[in-house]
């Protein structure tokens, strides 16, 4: 089996969304909205300061990890927000997720971001460990947000 990680293009929106779909339904925190989902994704990779990457397989995306640039006063420059990290299901355990974090990672690193994070869903215990085995450190921060509109 052979899998290609690349840089995500416009033609891909449609197969990431799906990933998408899979990714929050196990998120307590998130709803699947395909309209809101293909938006982000375009401004995603239309984006000269973030990074998509999908998996390939045979000509089929099965896998997508993203990361937005912010600047971070703690560190006094960029760093790296994980926003979507998943893989299609009938593919987990079979290292794309650790290829497709490993190359956001050089990416990362390559562009002169010196921290990445990301948020996890804390009854995610395979993800949580998967990321544990990849040296991410759990911290003390509790993540909140606010909505402020409906973005409909």
């Amino acid at each position: 089996m052979d899998i290609l990680i690349r840089p995500a293009e416009t033609r891909d929106i449609e197969a990431m969304v799906e990933l998408l779909g899979t990714l929050f339904s196990i998120e307590a925190d998130f709803t699947f909205d395909p309209d809101r989902q293909r938006r982000g994704l375009a401004l995603l990779i239309g984006s000269s300061a973030d990074r998509v990457l999908v998996a390939e397989c045979e000509g089929r995306v099965i896998g997508m990890c993203s990361v937005q640039t912010l600047i971070s006063t703690a560190e006094g420059g960029p760093v790296g927000l994980v926003e979507d990290m998943v893989v299609a299901r009938e593919f987990c355990g079979k290292g794309i997720g650790r290829r497709l974090l490993g190359e956001i990672e050089r990416w990362a690193a390559d562009a002169g971001l010196t921290r990445l994070q990301l948020l996890a869903d804390r009854t995610n215990e395979p993800a949580l460990t998967f990321y544990d085995r990849r040296g991410w450190e759990r911290t003390a921060l509790i993540g909140l947000r606010k909505m402020l509109r409906d973005t409909d």
